[in-house]
């Protein structure tokens, strides 16, 4: 099964806030990753989901080290895998079953995030 990832991203160059949550979902050699405010936590309200540039299959192990470009340093917090497919479109609506830390079903819409129930 493909695996997910959330990293806590500290000291961000362009995160007026100083720490967010970066969403990683494993796509092939690399993973499609969303800056996040915080954890999504199931049955509650959606936040923005910002589309960042691949991120590089590493960071679903477990690890805390800087980011490179000195862009801050990040830590992954929670883990697992996800069912279902991701679109091949980089812009479409995601819908998958996570498994792991967090459970339920995450969806990915039009610059937002929320998790459910399955």
């Amino acid at each position: 099964m493909p695996r997910y990832a959330l990293l806590r991203h500290t000291g961000a160059p362009d995160d007026p806030i100083g720490c967010h949550v970066d969403l990683l979902l494993e796509d092939g050699d690399t993973c499609r990753t969303w800056r996040l405010v915080t954890v999504p936590l199931l049955n509650r309200e959606r936040q923005p989901a910002v589309p960042l540039p691949p991120h590089r299959l590493v960071w679903l192990e477990p690890r805390s080290a800087a980011v490179s470009g000195n862009r801050g340093w990040a830590e992954r917090i929670h883990s697992g895998s996800y069912s279902g497919v991701l679109p091949i479109a980089t812009d479409a609506a995601v819908t998958l079953q996570l498994k792991g830390d967090l459970q339920g079903r995450l969806h990915i819409a039009e610059g937002y995030c929320c998790l459910s129930n399955p």
